[in-house]
Formats: structure tokens, sequence, C-alpha cells
């Protein structure tokens, strides 16, 4: 047994995108006790993390925790998951683009199970969000960018957005929403927005940094609270009087569930880990954004101001009878071709890139573990392009011919020498695919690995209220829970299933 226990009305374990709402909200009632497991530092004071345009400086760094992802024989085996070590979770360290998720995602959802979870009452949330929402300043507007936004619309013919959040778009290119702070060009994240306004002025609040979720305590069917390993060493049992919030995202919450002996049972067992309780689905439905690239090089240096460097992008509905968008692209006014690199392409010194993606992607893929040991990663696989209608594939082979034709017109075009990578000697079908997948990224949306459905659902591992399946006192809310991708950048939604959460919880500190 621990040395220590410490007790708390709610324990949050995963102080990110979720965990920061769901503790400031659970702390504005005085008499209620939160404590928030993060396993990484705080953001506060370090401007290496809140300094939204500095984002890339942290893929693979002290404060990723750098998933790699299994063999993909139709894809990229090559791509590492960035998800955050550090207070504000994927919010303190991705580019903070913010999309309401679009009536048409949220109904899928309740069409998946989700009961509760429509269009209609769900839009209440987003109106509670704190985060400073707004389109990228006119200062940041990089003329590259504003070029790209012209010529995407006279070659696609989709209409301009001005702030896709003010109302519910199906096609359109523009300048997105970001959650910052165009002043100071400082994060709006989660952490920024809930937790440092009263982290310190809250004494039933207590954040515990650097400390590591490794196994939940269970009495039964009732989760007690959580073993934990503070940056000393030391064993903590930190327990819930009332509630466990499993906040760690897609990778981490089923991890640890999964070592907690929660989870299919015949793999738990092929393991050595004491099967607690039989629940087929976590790890499943494994989802992401999947995205491709193609990089021009242009005739000289490109100006300097940027909110984020990716500040600008398109959404095509090619199927006129789809519910939104089915095509997605982010315009990068760098090169990017890490990816690309590794098939011998060189990167220029001045370039742009677009990288289409599958705002609906069709494969589905699995988290699992390798090994009974906590500190082990788990392994993810993506099974990328391995939908049986080929839809994935197809779709980012359209991408590459939309883009090449927005790089064909002006007023774009005027800045571009040439097509680097895929080059334009790869235009057939066959040729493009293979070279979609093979340079192909992710936009680091992992989402669906304990995913909300209904009673009858076998494989749903919580139901619409949050609640694990089969278990008390213990919900999940993040990204995990989501039944199906959100067609958009889905940080917002995940911001909204945390204010729910609030709600589900019973409403006692509101």
């Amino acid at each position: 047994m621990p040395d220590h226990t410490h007790d708390f009305d709610y324990v949050v374990i995963g102080g990110g995108t979720a965990g920061s709402v769901i503790a400031s909200r659970l702390t504005e009632n005085p008499d209620v006790t939160v404590a928030v497991i993060e396993g990484g530092p705080s953001d506060v004071g370090r401007d290496d993390v809140l300094t939204l345009r500095r984002w890339m400086g942290l893929l693979g760094g002290e404060l990723d925790y750098d998933y790699p992802t299994t063999e993909q024989p139709r894809g990229n085996s090559h791509i590492r998951h960035s998800r955050a070590r550090v207070l504000g979770g994927c919010s303190s360290h991705n580019t903070l683009i913010s999309f309401k998720p679009l009536p048409s995602d949220w109904d899928e959802w309740e069409e998946a199970g989700a009961k509760g979870w429509g269009a209609v009452p769900m839009e209440a949330y987003y109106a509670r969000l704190l985060n400073n929402i707004v389109p990228v300043d006119e200062n940041d507007r990089n003329a590259i960018a504003r070029d790209f936004v012209d010529a995407a619309q006279a070659a696609t013919g989709v209409p301009r957005v001005e702030g896709f959040n003010a109302e519910p778009f199906t096609e359109g290119v523009g300048f997105f929403d970001l959650a910052y702070h165009p002043e100071d060009n400082k994060r709006s994240s989660a952490s920024v927005a809930y937790l440092h306004p009263v982290m310190e002025e809250r004494p039933n609040l207590r954040i515990y940094l650097e400390t590591w979720a490794h196994r939940l305590e269970l009495d039964g069917t009732r989760a007690e609270g959580v073993h934990v390993r503070t940056k000393d060493g030391e064993e903590l049992l930190i327990r819930a009087r009332q509630e466990v919030v499993l906040c760690a995202g897609a990778v981490d919450s089923p991890r640890l569930l999964l070592h907690s002996g929660i989870g299919p049972r015949q793999d738990l067992e092929a393991l050595g880990i004491p099967v607690v309780h039989d629940l087929p689905g976590v790890g499943e439905n494994l989802l992401d954004h999947p995205e491709s690239v193609i990089v021009w090089e242009t005739h000289g240096p490109i100006p300097e101001n940027s909110a984020m460097d990716s500040d600008a992008g398109l959404f095509v509905r090619r199927d006129p009878g789809g519910a939104g968008p089915d095509l997605m692209f982010h315009f990068y006014q760098i090169p990017f071709t890490d990816n690309p690199e590794r098939l011998g392409y060189e990167r220029p010194q001045y370039g742009v890139s677009m990288t289409p993606n599958i705002p609906k992607p069709r494969s589905r893929g699995r988290l699992y573990l390798t090994s009974a040991d906590p500190s082990v990663k788990p392994a993810l696989d993506f099974r990328y392009f391995t939908d049986e209608e080929d839809y994935d594939a197809r779709t980012l082979v359209d991408g590459i011919r939309i883009a090449r034709e927005i790089a064909r017109t002006e007023p774009l075009a005027g800045w571009l020498k040439r097509e680097v990578c895929p080059g334009p000697e790869i235009s057939g079908d066959a040729e493009l695919s293979e070279y979609a997948r093979k340079v192909a990224h992710t936009v680091y949306h992992p989402a669906g690995t304990c995913r909300m459905g209904a009673a009858d659902d076998e494989l749903a591992v919580v139901d619409p209220e949050l609640r694990i399946r089969g278990l008390d006192g213990i919900r999940i809310a993040d990204a995990s829970v989501f039944p199906t991708m959100t067609a958009v950048n889905p940080m917002i939604g995940v911001l909204m299933v945390g204010e729910k959460a609030v709600d589900l919880i019973g409403g006692e500190s509101r």
C-alpha cells in the first residue's frame, strides 16, 4: 500500500484540454474539492509553450509523450503522434485552430447512440467557453496566405468565410479562428483560460504536477481513486469521495484503463493483467485526420508576419449530398517536407505547402498494450487507408489535384517557382495515391478509443452521461469518447465535452 492517501471530492486525471475545464468549473463551488493529476509541468511563465508561433518547437521535445505508430502497410509507418506532457495538454502544444463542431458532426454522434449530444443541445456549450476565440488578426495575415485565399476561391468557387464559427458551413475558404491573444501571440489554451486565473486563489483546487497516474483503485465495480507516482518517485493513492473523471486523452485514457484491468478480457489475460472488468471496446475505434502534403518552392522569401504559419484553409464538399465538407486543406507558409525527404525529396530554401486531409475518414484503427509494464508505450495501429472502398486514399488524390488547380491560379501562382513534391511528373491516380499515402502525416487528432454509445452497443465504453459501462464513480471526458470524428479540428469539441461533463456530473458546483 502507498504511504500516503489524499482524499478529494473529485479526482481529475489529466490537466489537459477537457480536464482544465472540468477542474475549473467544479471548484467554482468552494465546498467542492478537486485534485488534478497532471503528468507534465506547469505552463505558467513558459514562453516556449505560451507563444503560439513556437508550437513546432514543442514536437518531439521534452513536453511530448511522442507515441510511435505500428507498421502501416498502406500508409506511412514513421508517423509519431505528439501528445502534450504539460498543463493545458494539447491545447498548450497545438496550433489552437478553433472550429465549433458542425451541426452534422453532433447529429452524427446522436445517431451513433450519444443521446442528448445532438446539434441543438450542444450549441449552448460553445457560448460558455472562456477561451479568447478570434479570427486571425489582420496584422498576422501574411500576403501569401491572403493570395492563397483569393486563388482558392477563384479555383474552386467556394465562398469566402470570415469567421468560420459564425454559422455552419459545408465549404469555404478563409483565415481560421484561433484561441489566442493577437497582441502578443500568446495562447488562450485550456490552462490559460480556465486554470491560470484561479489556480493560486482556490484552496479547494490541488494540482499535482509531474505526477503520473498508472493504475485506478477499484472496490468491486466502484472507482475509488488512482495510484500515482510523483516526480520524486513517491507512490500516492489519490482518492475520490464522489467521482474519478478520466481526461487523459485518446491515448492515455484507454491506456490507464487497460493497465487497471479494464478492457478486452482476452487481450488482458494474454499479458497477464488481472481482469477487473471485461470491456471489449477499450482501445477500439481509433480515429484520426490523416493528411498528405504538396510542396512548392517560392521565388524568394515569404513575409515574416503570421500567427502560427498555417493561418488559412479551405473546405470542399465533393459530394453534394453530403452533410458537411469532405476535403480540407491547411495552407502552410513553410515547406513541410519531413515525410517527403524520406523518399528523396529535398527541402527548398523558401516554400509553401498545402496539406489535404480527410474530414470524415472511414478507416478505423486500434490501440492496445504490448506489455503489462505501465511504462511501456501502447501500440497505436491507425490502419490508415484500409477502408474497403479506398475512400480515404481517393480523397487525398482529389486533394492533390485541387491543390494543383489552386497553385495554377492567380494571385498565388505568381509566388510559386515550381512544384517540389510530388512533382508535376507524378500525375496518374495510382502514382498520386502511392505518393499521398507514403508521405501521409497526421493532424494530431487521435480520438474515439473509449467511444460513447447506446446501452445495447457492445463496443461502447461510456454511456451518453460519460459513465464507464458497468462501473460506478468514474466518467471519461476527452477526445477518446468521440463516437465519430468531427469534420473539423476537434479541440473546441473537446472543450465542449468538458463543459457538458460538468453538467452531467450533477451540477453540484454550479
